[in-house]
């Protein structure tokens, strides 16, 4: 009842009683039950049909506990607190390096996030963590699985130590897979199924499917596009072992490689900046990656035929030529039945998607059946005046 309540999907005891199949009395014992132990409040009235009484309104308390997120990138990390009521109340950017290995990055994770609690109103329990990697994981273990660009983290056991951490459950996923989810619920219901593509250090995929969830696939493999190859990239070498894939041809990693050489990679920022003057060199560099990453969009339009591409990533931010460049290639080589009412644009949310898809996942964890049983065994009836939202 409470993930239909935090969904929209009923908004009061009538509302509930034929979204959740259930009978009057079950309705208001269960939700009298969620309101004692400020898992729900009361949020103002809702008007009614007729001449009947207006009903209550009910709404997440945000007395029911804090979701940590955490959004890591290749160099940099979004952290984030929020309650249960989806409201952000604390929020930080850090900097990292997943080359110094999984313990130095957690390490700097669990600080921050230590730290952003104390900015929070206190007695308000953790209910879950949520994490984001740039590479591929297995959810249900909760470890990474032989990413390319992070060494050291294969297997390591990323959700166990961050539920240990902070005594609550904790959510791991990919990295991509939050921003498609976090740009999917913030959009109209008719732009999914939506295709979700960064492009950063690497290059990643998400697929958000017509339900409004996440496509994993059978492994959790699903989206990782960043080792296809595709029709005209050239034969350089990839972290993965291959050449020619997408990931070392045309991610923000491979221009800074290109406008170094033939000296080292310079910093993305850099690129950034260059891309924000109208560098010659730095434009022409991302007309051809962009030109790559047209092909890649082309044959998964084709495939997954979704009703929105969104681009996202800090070369998507710093400049409109990689969204001019695959645009044109897109629309170009798919054919008319795959794009006729195709979107094709930049990311709605920018660099905080991930955070949003990151709230999703926490709340619904902390809103699914046996965490809210959980809760409720172990938390204490709330005053009065929180459970209708006055304190």
């Amino acid at each position: 009842m409470a993930r239909l309540v935090a969904s929209g999907a009923a908004v009061s005891k009538a509302d509930l009683g034929p979204a959740a199949g259930l009978a009057r009395t079950t309705v208001s014992a269960a939700v009298d039950e969620l309101l004692a132990r400020g898992v729900l409040q009361i949020d103002g009235t809702r008007p009614t049909v007729g001449r009947g009484r207006p009903a209550d309104r009910l709404a997440l308390s945000p007395y029911g506990g804090h979701v940590l997120l955490a959004d890591v990138g290749a160099s940099s990390a979004h952290l984030a607190v929020i309650d249960l009521s989806q409201r952000m109340l604390a929020r930080t950017e850090v900097d990292v390096d997943m080359n110094d290995g999984p313990d130095a990055v957690l390490r700097t994770v669990e600080s921050q996030l230590t730290h952003l609690r104390t900015t929070v109103p206190e007695g308000v329990p953790v209910r879950a963590v949520v994490i984001g990697l740039p590479g591929p994981v297995d959810g249900t273990q909760g470890v990474p699985v032989r990413p390319p660009i992070m060494p050291g983290w294969h297997a390591y056991p990323v959700a166990a130590r961050l539920s240990q951490t902070f005594d609550c459950p904790a959510v791991l996923e990919n990295d991509v897979n939050l921003r498609a989810l976090g740009e999917a619920r913030a959009l109209p219901a008719d732009q999914v199924p939506l295709l979700f593509v960064k492009v950063g250090t690497g290059i990643g995929g998400g697929l958000v499917s017509r339900e409004g969830v996440l496509h994993h696939g059978a492994d959790g493999a699903a989206g990782d596009i960043g080792h296809v190859r595709v029709r005209g990239a050239p034969d350089d070498a990839c972290v993965c072992g291959n050449v020619g894939c997408i990931e070392a041809v045309a991610s923000a990693g491979a221009i800074a490689r290109r406008l170094g050489a033939p000296g080292p990679p310079i910093p993305t920022a850099q690129v950034r900046a260059l891309l924000a003057r109208g560098d010659a060199a730095a434009i022409a560099a991302v007309r051809e990656a962009a030109a790559l990453i047209g092909e890649l969009v082309a044959t998964l339009v084709h495939f997954y035929n979704p009703a929105r591409v969104a681009i996202g990533g800090g070369l998507s931010a710093a400049s409109d030529e990689l969204l001019a460049g695959v645009r044109s290639v897109a629309y170009q080589r798919a054919l008319p039945l795959a794009t006729r009412n195709l979107v094709l644009t930049n990311s709605v949310l920018g660099e905080y998607a991930g955070l949003a898809g990151a709230a999703v996942l926490g709340i619904e964890r902390v809103l699914s059946t046996e965490s809210i049983e959980l809760l409720l065994a172990t938390s204490e009836p709330q005053p009065r005046a929180r459970r209708h939202g006055i304190g």
